[in-house]
């Protein structure tokens, strides 16, 4: 049998009383000590017991000196300040396991601007912001944003520090009483100002030792103070739980899009997050996202989600497990049922408010439990001692059977003054009312397809698509067919060129960074690089997606890529399709392919066979980098040397492996057209897939072999790390990369400075790379790589 456990509870309010009340369940734990507790922890009897040591920083000894003396094995802070403060730290350094974060994990509640700088990095989706410590800045950012904003004190204020002005006006009043009259102190030093989301918020806690990740059922509390959401912002005035807003569709998205890139993201940063994370969502019509992290269980939140433990379930346990790095090994569980919490104050909360009156309570019904918050002991009395002074929980197999509870329960409970909210649980009862009337049959939705996120997805991108706009097309969507009208383009005696091709596994990148953008880029790129090797110019391009769900924002960001993509080379995206597939790719995974049309009179169609001869001059364009080819074996030798993704990238520290991998493939089209109707140009190869000896042939004659000196141009640090990393032979790297040259002109030596020149001018770097020679039998028409001893 195990050894009995003494636990040590820090903080003093109806949090820590809920955490206390389902410790002491355990049949491991001896003892729950409350340091320093409340009125209702003083009177639990049984295993709980009060300590009289505050959680200040300067209490820290004193807690670390009585753990010792009590032989206490488990510790778990309540409240964000003595986290932040570093409490864990201190216990972690005298031996003790600790059931929260580091201080520098802690950091992601204590600095605002901090968490949303990191949410940014790590692609967790959250509302467009600013940060600031100059106040003339920050009123200027205000007046000059086309949106509502919130105003945040960065530092820590108690859960008091965030302010929702309705008009400019307000919000300009706002940012004073916050950076100038200091309501909040040292936390408005900084601000984050950002944007207003809209929707319903959600909760989620979830316990994590730095690798797992396990969350408590979603729940949604209830901030103003007043029934119909009036009056002013509160730390909470009721809460429940499972909210049914959020889906297991919706929650599985959650999970996958900021939990876990969350905790990942802490432990690869240097900080690995040890506890719970309490993390604030909005669901807006276009997805979840984060308004907030704490380092630590919400209140009132975790007196709603902890009456759901399955009797099971042993929380000492769970705590002790992530403290010791070991989460996956034991499970959280839950009833099937619903809390609903509902939250007594005191009158003139969250105001000033009295203190002293005695609380009286008579039986409590079944299935309820009063947790005590703003309380004390006064004699053989509990009396009021802060703004929140009771949560009041019910369980039951129904939602509207635990308001029933928790209100029947608050019925036995009197002190004067006291208030609290009768419509606790309003929107959840509203929901599922009006989802039973809407459910009537199956609907396409039901079968994984959301036609509503298709329909935001176009009228996000059509103005979009319509910068793209140019002669030949208004560059509109939505209509069953693209439009292009040729004539009016000015051609003479026009021949179409076409070209399709998809981004290739580099995709798998782009879905683990959570960066789409970039891949639209390279879509376009992919084509359009492809159709200037003929000589025409890219007049149109066409794009599909295909997804097993619909992430409206990232394919939002990819189609935003694919315009960038075409504003750089100069023609239209005029339509594309987006096909949701569940079933076929899974939720997270998408595909891409691209079709695009130029045009090229028939007279400068290239190569020019005939033209091109022995003594003719090759010349490269630089890269960008890997461009979109290749990705297979470069996953490869990332995963080969113990890397992914997410770490440091060897061969440019200042980025991420993956961000590095995902610079998107240089479009050489604006350089390029004038030398071609200048006809300085003969033929043209794009070092894709097969490198310099597969690519380069197709352009050539039989009558000569191309011949490409690997020591004209230096070969990028990325093509030198993945040689060496994955011991490449230098043959095996010229076809399969581009090597750094990304196009390959076919010139003759007399018009060899004025292509370079002009290539130059333009922001290219363009070198000779080798010449055309005379060729027979097997040397025909091939292309060899000479001097890659360099490489």
């Amino acid at each position: 049998m195990e050894a009995l456990l003494n636990v040590l509870v820090i903080g003093s309010g109806g949090r820590e009383h809920a955490l206390a009340w389902a410790l002491a369940k355990s049949a491991r734990v001896s003892k729950v000590f409350v340091a320093p507790g409340n009125g209702g922890t003083a009177a639990a009897g049984g295993k709980i017991e009060n300590v009289a040591i505050g959680h200040s920083k300067s209490d820290f000894s004193a807690l670390v000196s009585f753990a010792h003396t009590q032989q206490v094995g488990l510790v778990v802070p309540g409240p964000e300040q003595p986290l932040v403060d570093g409490i864990t730290d201190v216990f972690k350094k005298a031996g003790i396991p600790t059931f929260g974060p580091t201080s520098k994990a802690a950091h992601i509640e204590g600095s605002k601007a901090f968490s949303k700088d990191f949410m940014k990095k790590h692609n967790i989706p959250t509302a467009a912001y600013g940060n600031f410590t100059d106040y003339k800045t920050a009123r200027e950012f205000i007046e000059q944003a086309n949106f509502d904003v919130v105003i945040k004190a960065s530092g820590l204020a108690a859960g008091k520090g965030v302010l929702i002005p309705k008009t400019k006006s307000e919000a300009l009043k706002a940012l004073k009483s916050v950076m100038v009259d200091r309501e909040f102190g040292a936390a408005g030093d900084e601000v984050v100002i950002e944007e207003l989301l809209l929707g319903q918020e959600i909760s989620i806690l979830t316990l994590s030792d730095g690798y797992t990740v396990t969350s408590f059922p979603a729940a949604q509390d209830h901030k103003r103070a007043y029934d119909n959401d009036e009056g002013p912002n509160t730390g909470g005035m009721g809460a429940y739980a499972p909210a049914p807003v959020a889906t297991p569709e919706l929650l599985k998205t959650i999970h996958e899009t900021v939990l876990k890139p969350s905790i990942d993201g802490m432990r690869r940063d240097g900080f690995p997050f040890v506890g719970c994370l309490f993390t604030g969502f909005m669901l807006t019509a276009n997805g979840p996202k984060v308004l907030e992290y704490n380092c630590r269980f919400g209140d009132p939140e975790t007196e709603v989600v902890l009456p759901l433990l399955d009797d099971s379930c042993d929380l000492a346990e769970v705590f002790l497990a992530a403290a010791e790095g070991r989460l996956d090994a034991v499970p959280l569980r839950f009833k099937n049922g619903y809390a609903a919490t509902v939250v007594m104050a005191s009158e003139g909360y969250p105001g000033s408010y009295p203190k002293g009156r005695t609380i009286t309570f008579d039986k409590a019904p079944a299935n309820t439990q009063v947790f005590h918050a703003g309380t004390k002991r006064d004699g053989d009395n509990v009396v009021t001692s802060g703004g929140r002074v009771l949560t009041v929980t019910g369980v039951s197999d129904s939602l509207q059977g635990a308001l029933d509870c928790a209100y029947s329960c608050v019925k036995t409970v009197h002190f004067d003054g006291g208030f609290y909210r009768s419509d606790i649980g309003f929107r959840a009862i509203k929901y599922l009312h009006e989802a039973a009337e809407r459910k009537t049959g199956l609907s396409y939705a039901d079968a994984g397809v959301d036609i509503d996120a298709g329909n935001r997805l176009v009228d996000l991108i059509k103005p979009i698509v319509k910068a793209t706009r140019r002669k030949g097309t208004d560059s509109d969507i939505g209509g069953f067919g693209g439009v292009f009208d040729l004539k009016a383009t000015g051609y003479q005696d026009p021949v179409l060129v076409s070209a399709t091709d998809g981004v290739g596994t580099k995709l798998k990148i782009a879905h683990d960074m959570k960066i789409h953008d970039s891949v639209g880029i390279d879509l376009v790129a992919m084509q359009v690089n492809d159709i200037i090797v003929q000589g025409a110019e890219p007049r149109f391009v066409l794009d599909y997606y295909a997804c097993g769900h619909l992430d409206v924002e990232a394919t939002r960001d990819f189609i935003k890529g694919v315009a960038d993509g075409c504003l750089e080379s100069g023609c239209a995206l005029i339509g594309g399709e987006t096909a949701e597939m569940p079933g076929l790719y899974a939720k997270g995974d998408y595909d891409v392919a691209g079709f695009a049309v130029g045009a090229v009179e028939r007279t400068e169609i290239l190569p020019r066979m005939q033209d091109i001869e022995a003594g003719d001059v090759l010349v490269g364009l630089s890269s960008s980098g890997i461009h979109s080819n290749g990705f297979s074996l470069v996953r490869k030798v990332v995963a080969h040397v113990g890397l992914d993704f997410h770490s440091v990238c060897p061969w440019d520290t200042s980025k991420l492996v993956g961000q590095a991998l995902l610079t998107p493939t240089r479009i050489y089209v604006k350089p390029l057209l004038p030398l071609v109707h200048q006809r300085l140009i003969k033929g043209m190869a794009h070092i894709t897939g097969g490198g310099f000896t597969d690519n380069v042939p197709r352009v050539l004659p039989k009558s000569v072999q191309a011949e490409i000196d690997a020591s004209t141009w230096e070969l990028p640090q990325v093509f030198k790390w993945l040689k060496k990393a994955g011991d490449i032979a230098a043959d095996e790297m010229a076809r399969t990369f581009n090597c750094g040259i990304g196009m390959v002109l076919v010139v003759s030596q007399d018009n060899v400075s004025a292509v370079v020149e002009a290539l130059t001018a333009s922001g290219e770097q363009a070198y000779v790379i080798g010449r055309l020679n005379s060729a027979s039998g097997e040397q025909q028409g091939t292309a060899i790589v000479t001097n890659t001893d360099g490489w």
